[in-house]
């Protein structure tokens, strides 16, 4: 089998379809884990709504981001890459934030051709590092009420998308399955630890402590 050696950075109705049904679904996964419902305790319907719409620009954001850093340095290494969401595990993302927890691995972008081991980890590294950028972008928003006088809501999403940014960059590090960290630790294990180790303390001191 032939495959495409160049190819530009476009989408496919499929794959835009895909991109957006993975996008609404995180984001009500996460608004749903966020906003303390649970199966057992019952969801509050306003909080819900809000958290919703705060989740939708922040893990939108967030994930749009991490799966087109994927996508654009697999092109750039002369890949033909699709996105392709995984609705099995979108299922997933949602029950388990029904019980308290989240698992997110909404898809993933797909690319041949023929690579190196060291392009393929640096395609994958691509999406965590992006992710932990937005935190350092977010973090500037989060600080933006109090120094320039903003409005709260912007505080609201820059808090929020520190948290979300931390958490997709530690999940997808873990060197496990089909996820981001297991493809990098293969490359080279010394970067997976400079990456991986400061994304999981980052992640869990704003869990436990706060932004």
């Amino acid at each position: 089998m032939s495959y495409q050696t160049r190819s530009s950075l476009s989408f496919s109705s499929r794959e835009l379809i895909d991109l957006a049904i993975a996008w609404v679904t995180l984001s009500v996964a996460f608004a749903i884990l966020l906003s303390g419902g649970s199966a057992i305790g019952g969801i509050d319907p306003a909080a819900l709504v809000r958290m919703t719409l705060l989740s939708l620009v922040t893990v939108g954001v967030g994930f749009l981001s991490h799966e087109l850093a994927h996508k654009v340095v697999a092109i750039r290494f002369g890949q033909v890459a699709e996105f392709k969401a995984d609705y099995g595990m979108l299922f997933v993302a949602l029950m388990s934030a029904l019980v308290g927890f989240l698992f997110a691995a909404p898809g993933a972008v797909h690319h041949r051709g023929r690579i190196t081991l060291r392009e393929n980890g640096l395609i994958a590294l691509a999406g965590p590092l992006t992710n932990q950028a937005l935190a350092a972008v977010f973090f500037a928003l989060y600080m933006a009420p109090a120094t320039l006088g903003g409005p709260p809501l912007v505080g609201e999403i820059g808090r929020l998308g520190v948290w979300i940014n931390l958490f997709l960059a530690a999940f997808n590090m873990l060197p496990w399955g089909p996820l981001d960290g297991t493809t990098v630790k293969r490359w080279n294990t010394s970067v997976f630890v400079l990456v991986f180790v400061p994304s999981l303390l980052a992640a869990l001191y704003v869990m436990f402590v706060g932004v």
